[in-house]
Parts: C-alpha cells; sequence; structure tokens
C-alpha cells in the first residue's frame, strides 16, 4: 500500500493541472444500472449449488433458495489488471473461520438468480458436486513482501472472533426474535403445537438479515410430549463437517407464508454463534 501512495504522489507531482484537466471526463461518468453489484455487496454473499443447471434470467420463487445447497461465501474479489473480474475466492467448509478452504470460482460460473416478484432479492447459485468442491485446490494469495505484520493483524482478529463467540456455552444468550417480512405472519402457539415433525425436520433456519445459519435436523420432546428444543445442523458444506447443537424451541420464530403452508424459522443469532455452542450427542 506504500508503494502504490508513493507512485501516486509522485504521478501527480509531475503532471499537474495538465494531468488533472485530460483525465478529469472519467470521472462521475458511470450510472448504475439495474443488475450492478458493488463489490462491498458481493464480499459475503451465500454461494448456492443447484443440480441442475441455472440458465441466464432464471427466477424463483419466494423461498426457493432453500431447495439448494449452501456452500459458502465470497471473501474476497480477484480482479486483473485490466479491470476485469476474473474469480472470487470462496470460503467453504471450516470452524469460526478457521480451517476454512478457500477456493477460487470463475465468475462466469456463477448465476445471479432473482427473485420473481422482488428483483432486489438476488442470490449467486453454481453447479458443481461435492466431489468437485473436496478436490478444489485451496487458494493461497502471494503476500507482498513490504507487508510482513497482515499475518499478525489477522491472527488477531482470528483470536478476537474466537473469544466473541465461544463465550455462548449455552442458549442463554438467545432471545426470540421478531422478525417481520413481506407475504408472511406469525402464527399464533397453538398452529406451532400443530405443526408436524415433517414440516420442521429438514428446514432451513434464518438470522436477522435472512442469512441461512442452520437446518433443523431432529426436534427433541419433554416428559409432556411437547417440543422442547430443536437441534440444528451448521457449519459444513453439502453436509459434510456439519455440528449439531441444541436450542430451545421457544427461541425459534416461525412466520408462514399467507397464501400458503411456507413455513420460515428464524433465530437471533448467526452461524458462528450457533457453531460455539456445545456439539449435541444423542
Amino acid at each position: 500500500m506504500k508503494r502504490f501512495l508513493s507512485t501516486t504522489a509522485v504521478l501527480l507531482a509531475f503532471s499537474g493541472a495538465a494531468f488533472a484537466d485530460a483525465h478529469a471526463s472519467n470521472f462521475g461518468t458511470v450510472q448504475f444500472e439495474q443488475g450492478d453489484f458493488f463489490a462491498s455487496d458481493l464480499i459475503g454473499m451465500r454461494i448456492y449449488n443447484s443440480e441442475s443447471q441455472i440458465e441466464d434470467g432464471y427466477t424463483i420463487n419466494d423461498g426457493g433458495e432453500t431447495e439448494w445447497d449452501d456452500i459458502g461465501e465470497i471473501n474476497d474479489i480477484i480482479v486483473s489488471k485490466d479491470g476485469e473480474i476474473r474469480a472470487v475466492v470462496l470460503g467453504v467448509g471450516g470452524f469460526l473461520g478457521l480451517g476454512e478452504r478457500d477456493v477460487t470460482v470463475s465468475i462466469d460460473a456463477i448465476k445471479v438468480v432473482q427473485e420473481k416478484d422482488d428483483a432486489d432479492d438476488r442470490f449467486l447459485v453454481v453447479t458443481t458436486s461435492k466431489e468437485i468442491l473436496e478436490n478444489a485446490p485451496v487458494f493461497e494469495a502471494d503476500m507482498d513482501d513490504d507487508m510482513p505484520e497482515q499475518d499478525a493483524v489477522e491472527k488477531d482478529m482470528a483470536e478476537t472472533k474466537v473469544d466473541d463467540t465461544t463465550a455462548m456455552s449455552n442458549d442463554s444468550a438467545l432471545v426470540r426474535p421478531v422478525m417481520e417480512r413481506d407475504g408472511y405472519a406469525e402464527i399464533e402457539p397453538v398452529e406451532v403445537e400443530q405443526l408436524t415433525a415433517e414440516k420442521i425436520q429438514g428446514s432451513y433456519v434464518y438470522g436477522e438479515n435472512d442469512e441461512t445459519v442452520g437446518e433443523i435436523g431432529s426436534l427433541l420432546m419433554n416428559d409432556d410430549g411437547k417440543v422442547s428444543q430443536a437441534v440444528i445442523n451448521v457449519g459444513g458444506f453439502l453436509g459434510l463437517g456439519e455440528k449439531p447443537v441444541a436450542v430451545s424451541f421457544e427461541k425459534i420464530q416461525i412466520l408462514k407464508g399467507v397464501e400458503g403452508d411456507d413455513y420460515r424459522f428464524y433465530i437471533d443469532s448467526t452461524q458462528e454463534k450457533l457453531e460455539a455452542l456445545p456439539e449435541y450427542e444423542d
């Protein structure tokens, strides 16, 4: 970074006003168009895997992303010297970001899928397999020689992240969320009791930003025959390396589609915080 700034300063010093006049037209001329992304939007977005090929312009119904496997998130973007996006760095697997494998995915392999009734609700989808992800080479970026302190900074950040999340030894820190979503309404307690295990098990659990944080694997009953806890499978990718954790069922908010039997399960937590809970052992 220091090298880049000093070079820029030299260019400006030698060019002066002529440089500014010649390049003034380069600024403020780009218009944001429908379908464009900010890089800040892409980094951190989840990427899903579809078993069937996705074509350009493909759209899904509300909640259709639950049919796909959540395989990871975009950690970085690789840009060529010509300004073209060559690939994205996808983080798959791992625990609290430790042991996570970075693999590269060509930008051409990623399809943008929109929700039919909400053009702003977009999903990134690839078509791959468990075997391909398992055998994909780990991406390791070459660090600049004049930045030796970067490893220490990242190590401190990772340690801080572990300290923040592992402090939660049980689900006592969780509170029941109060989510609102267009086309959905919260169901009454009496209807919750009437839900069958078939409708609950296998459902995705969402965080406050509608991000997938896990999947309900099984339900635990108390002596009265009522559901007391839900075992949520978190982490991993394509079903590999998942960690089951148990949370109180009363801390999960259930919304139902106003025009059907589509249920969404919300929890006031992130995937990282859930992964910090003790592993549930049957």
